[in-house]
């Protein structure tokens, strides 16, 4: 969700029964202007909530002129205090794969060995020392797997220029109710897989200014294709992914 129309975004997705308290609301409006302006983001989107037992992790993403360039993540307690989190290494990712269960809410908080498989252990353990993995770590990796999962666009929103660089298509208006029906108008908003493997047979029919990223017509599980949105109007659609049992918004 963009910070500039929150508001509006939070409205929709409270429709689902997902949804922030007034106060939650209040301290986003007012604290992720200050995060665009001190950390010089060319724009922020807020990301989401992870809650935990003893407490809830707010999501940030910052952006700047490269759209599809790595996002800067925070991460608040409070909805007014941030604090960045380091980029989604692959050993981060690894050592995130062993933990299971729900988050604690406290970024400090360490599993212990005996929460951890005993091979993975030894792959952790260096110098002799026991291996101890943050929750701070393990919220980089859910938020990076979440992205790579979910992280949805669709076909038109962004455009590719002949540099390299990606910007947000400022004349796209949505997709037609034809178009938004089919798995081939919607882009996982992550470095394309499938895409490298296309033949040049296949890339023929492709534009690349807009057919840049892998489409959700080839995800498995595939998303039935029968899925209607629950919303479309104003170039906003809210459609429901069966295969991951969220919602995506955009």
């Amino acid at each position: 969700m963009d910070a500039a129309s929150l508001p509006v975004a939070l409205d929709l997705v409270a429709s689902g029964g997902a949804g922030l308290s007034p106060e939650k609301r209040a301290a986003l409006g007012a604290s992720l202007p200050l995060l665009q302006r001190d950390y010089r983001f060319e724009r922020v989107w807020f990301w989401g909530r992870i809650q935990g037992l003893r407490g809830a992790y707010y999501i940030a993403e910052g952006l700047g002129r490269d759209c599809a360039a790595p996002r800067s993540r925070l991460y608040s307690l409070n909805c007014v205090e941030w604090s960045l989190l380091p980029p989604a290494s692959k050993e981060i990712l690894a050592q995130a794969e062993t933990l299971k269960g729900r988050f604690q809410g406290d970024p400090s908080f360490e599993y212990e060995l005996t929460e951890i498989k005993a091979e993975d252990a030894e792959k952790l353990t260096e110098d002799g020392q026991e291996p101890v993995i943050k929750e701070e770590t393990r919220l980089v990796a859910t938020v990076e797997q979440i992205d790579k999962a979910v992280g949805i666009i669709p076909r038109g929103s962004f455009v590719k220029t002949p540099l390299g660089s990606v910007h947000e298509n400022r004349s796209f208006e949505g997709l037609s109710l034809t178009e938004a029906k089919k798995l081939s108008s919607y882009f996982h908003l992550a470095e394309p897989v499938n895409l490298k493997n296309k033949t040049l047979l296949e890339k023929a029919d492709l534009d690349p200014s807009t057919d840049f990223l892998d489409s959700l017509e080839h995800d498995i599980p595939r998303v039935p294709a029968s899925g209607k949105p629950i919303f479309l109007g104003a170039g906003k659609c809210l459609l429901p992914l069966s295969s991951t049992n969220a919602m995506s918004l955009f």
